[in-house]
């Protein structure tokens, strides 16, 4: 049984992805409330990671993409899943980095939370460690990932 609020959970996140492919920032921001619970977790050394709760900042974030990374090598939605007024997304992209050449596949997990029709919560749980080898300008050995 799908109600209501998965529906419009369900348009809102569809909404986010058509809106971020096309590169539409403006319509993707009108997505999200004037104050969002907004975190991206991860190395400090990737420069998206952090904190956010304003448009202004949101609008930030979507903003460093395309001055660090290249157009997307590929993309690939493995999995919506909502529950009310929540939803997971399961995901796959390749990016090269411009400052350095190298590229990364990050597999990555969103969690929205819509609430009258707009995104409150935005949650991104990927693997920083490998996007911030990607940003490492110099290739030296490989880190221990058994010491992590």
């Amino acid at each position: 049984m799908t109600t209501a609020q998965q529906q419009t959970t369900a348009a809102v996140v569809d909404a986010f992805f058509e809106r971020f492919g096309a590169g539409d920032l403006p319509g993707l921001l009108d997505l999200f409330a004037e104050r969002v619970d907004f975190r991206v977790s991860g190395s400090p050394q990737v420069p998206w990671t952090g904190a956010r709760s304003t448009r202004q900042e949101i609008s930030e974030f979507f903003g460093v993409f395309p001055k660090v990374l290249t157009a997307p090598q590929s993309f690939t939605l493995h999995a919506r899943l909502v529950d009310g007024p929540h939803a997971v997304v399961m995901a796959e992209s390749a990016f090269g980095v411009l400052a350095t050449g190298k590229t990364f596949t990050n597999a990555y997990a969103l969690h929205f939370s819509v609430e009258d029709g707009q995104i409150v919560r935005y949650h991104m749980y990927e693997d920083s460690y490998a996007i911030a080898e990607a940003f490492t300008a110099v290739s030296g050995e490989r880190a221990d990932r058994s010491r992590r």
